[in-house]
C-alpha cells in the first residue's frame, strides 16, 4: 500500500471512530459543540502525529518485551505537554474538556496506531499515517457536534478558543420550538453515531461492491481479448 492510500484510509474508509470503532468514549462525551470538537480533535492530531514519530525512530532499540510499556510513557509525556499548552492558552475549553484530555494516553487510537503501524514502518510513512488518522478522528467529531450541536440547540456557532467570550459566528437554522434536547444527552450521542456508522458502512458496501464488479468487468474484457486473439490461429490449424 503506498502512502497516499495509507493516508485516505484513515480518513474514510479506516476511519478510527465511524470505521474501527475507537476512542468512542470521548467522541461520544465531548461533541455537544463545534469548539469541544476542534480542541480535541487537534490535541489528538498532534499526540498522534508526534508518538507515531517517536515510537517509528525508536522502534529498533527498543526491547519487545517493553514496548508498551516504552509507548505509554511517551504518549503520556506528549498528552501531558499538550493538556498544559491547552491550560495556559485556552482555559475555557480546558474546563469544557474537562478529564478526557488527560484520558489522550489511553485511547485505544494512540496506542492502536503505535502498535500496529508506527512500531513497524518508517518516520514518514508513520506521520502520514498519524496525520491521516488524526484527520479521519477530527471529521468524525465535526460531524457528530455539528449534527449535534443543530438538532439540541438549533444554532450553530463557534467561539474564539483563545477569547471565549468573542463568538467568530452563530447561525440560527432551527426555531428554538422545534429543537431536540434528546441530542445534547448521551442517548443523542449514541443516536448519532450509530446513524454516522451505519452511513460509512454503507458507503464502504458499495464502494467494494463497485470494485468488485469493475474487476469482474476487467477479468470478463481480458478473457475475451484472449479468446479472439487465440480463434485465428486455431482456424489455421
Amino acid at each position: 500500500m503506498n502512502r497516499m492510500q495509507n493516508f485516505k484510509n484513515g480518513l474514510i474508509k479506516d476511519n478510527p471512530v465511524f470505521g474501527l470503532y475507537l476512542g468512542l468514549c470521548s467522541t461520544l462525551a465531548i461533541t455537544t459543540s463545534i469548539n469541544n470538537a476542534i480542541g480535541m480533535g487537534v490535541a489528538v492530531i498532534c499526540v498522534l502525529i508526534l508518538s507515531n514519530v517517536i515510537i517509528s525512530a525508536i522502534r529498533k532499540i527498543v526491547p519487545d518485551d517493553i514496548r508498551i510499556p516504552v509507548y505509554i510513557v511517551i504518549i503520556a509525556t506528549l498528552v501531558k505537554i499538550i493538556q498544559m499548552l491547552i491550560k495556559a492558552y485556552t482555559p475555557a475549553l480546558d474546563t469544557s474538556l474537562g478529564v478526557f484530555i488527560p484520558l489522550i494516553v489511553v485511547n485505544c487510537i494512540i496506542l492502536g496506531r503505535a502498535e500496529a503501524f508506527a512500531s513497524k514502518h518508517g518516520v514518514l510513512d508513520s506521520a502520514l499515517d498519524g496525520l491521516g488518522m488524526g484527520l479521519g478522528y477530527l471529521l468524525a467529531v465535526l460531524a457528530m457536534s455539528f449534527i449535534r450541536q443543530i438538532l439540541a440547540t438549533g444554532v450553530l456557532s463557534m467561539t474564539n478558543p483563545f477569547d471565549e467570550s468573542q463568538v467568530l459566528f452563530a447561525i440560527t437554522l432551527i426555531p428554538e420550538s422545534f429543537t431536540i434536547n434528546l441530542f445534547s444527552t448521551p442517548v443523542g450521542a449514541f443516536v448519532t453515531f450509530a446513524c454516522l456508522a451505519a452511513a460509512l458502512g454503507a458507503y464502504k458496501i458499495h464502494s467494494e461492491k463497485k470494485a468488485a464488479a469493475q474487476e469482474a468487468e476487467k477479468a470478463a474484457a481480458a478473457k475475451a481479448a484472449a479468446a479472439a486473439k487465440a480463434a485465428p490461429a486455431g482456424k489455421g490449424a
